[in-house]
């Protein structure tokens, strides 16, 4: 009888592998980011990367030149694009077959850069002034490398501020009490592809809308002219005078006889450009008085379904210097007391409804 632990008297234990199996260790030649290496080829087909290299500055000295800086720019945004978010990935990911095709010239027969050498890449030759202004620039210039090749006949910009937190004695990190940490509170430009425009680190106690021209001005700048029409959407924080003025004056740039925009032409040709915008309003007396008949409780059994009614007023705060358009939704939901209201500034022909669909679809992919 055989020994409850295995073992027998008569002889030892003894296994025999099929010998034509063959095992190797051979991490380093494996890679689970193989499909990175397509994005790499439509990356040398725009010339995204090599259009970097060019606005790079390199200050290094002596031998810290082994790899490219747009070879280590590859590496650090191919690696958030495979969701490697930390500098320490680099580490395991210098010996990763992929990535080492993907920064290129000596990585490509050696190891790609470590994790010191992404480190001060990162916080170092990067923070140089010129790289900044090249950086800042950047994506707007990927964008207009993609959009020669499919132009577009509209673009719309989405505004909106965000929190970065922060962990250290790190410089502009502020305690933020809206979002309860120590943060930046950058700001961002995207459009309805979801590509960023343009974007502004910030102090983490700002204002959402603090700096907001010089961050929503180039973009502008750089769509004028290009497509018929520029859409713009932003959330209550950018509901103040100074936006809405700024809309004016992009409209008499357009059209400086009438300071109206005036029909965009099939082709997107001609002085084109005129912006037309869905700026969410933040509730306040004046508003809600002129929707009040919408506020009175429906009478009778509430149904199961949510019910929604729309309204159009004209409304001039007294900061502003003429009545704008105001189109107001109101919810009634079946296990709510009371009524769900929200205001939107627009200066679309649209239905109100349409202006309310337009705007919900805020970081959605949606062209008119």
């Amino acid at each position: 009888m055989s020994h409850p632990a295995g073992e027998s008297d008569d002889g030892a234990l003894r296994l025999d592998f099929d010998r034509r199996l063959m095992l190797q260790f051979r991490g380093s030649v494996v890679t689970s980011d193989a499909g990175l290496l397509a994005y790499r080829e439509l990356d040398d087909a725009l010339g995204l990367s090599a259009m970097t290299g060019e606005a790079l500055a390199d200050a290094r000295t002596g031998k810290n030149g082994r790899h490219a800086l747009v070879g280590m720019l590859r590496q650090s945004v191919f690696g958030r694009l495979a969701e490697y978010k930390d500098v320490n990935d680099a580490e395991r990911l210098r010996h990763d077959p992929a990535t080492r095709w993907i920064v290129g010239g000596k990585a490509a027969q050696g190891a790609a850069a470590s994790p010191s050498q992404m480190g001060r890449f990162e916080t170092q030759w990067l923070a140089l002034g010129k790289n900044l202004s090249a950086l800042t620039d950047l994506s707007g210039q990927w964008i207009d490398r993609v959009h020669g090749r499919r132009p577009l006949r509209g673009v719309v910009l989405d505004m909106d501020s965000s929190v970065s937190p922060t962990h250290g004695e790190q410089e502009m990190s502020v305690w933020n009490g809206h979002y309860e940490c120590t943060c930046y509170h950058p700001l961002f430009v995207f459009n309805q592809f979801g590509d960023l425009e343009r974007c502004a680190v910030r102090p983490g106690n700002v204002h959402s809308a603090d700096g907001w021209e010089g961050v929503l001005s180039p973009v502008v700048t750089r769509y004028r002219g290009k497509v018929s029409r520029i859409y713009f959407r932003a959330d209550a924080g950018f509901a103040n005078p100074e936006v809405y003025e700024y809309r004016s004056r992009e409209d008499q740039i357009c059209d400086p006889s009438a300071g109206e925009p005036h029909p965009a032409s099939a082709s997107g040709g001609g002085n084109m450009g005129m912006r037309s915008d869905a700026i969410r309003l933040p509730a306040n007396r004046i508003p809600q008085e002129r929707i009040g008949y919408l506020l009175t409780r429906p009478v009778g059994r509430p149904p199961n379904e949510v019910r929604r009614s729309y309204a159009n007023f004209t409304y001039q705060a007294g900061s502003r210097t003429r009545p704008r358009r105001v189109v107001a939704k109101v919810e009634w939901h079946p296990d709510e007391l009371y009524p769900r209201v929200g205001f939107i500034v627009a200066n679309m022909a649209r239905q109100a409804e349409n202006v309310v669909a337009f705007y919900n679809k805020r970081g959605m992919r949606a062209v008119d």
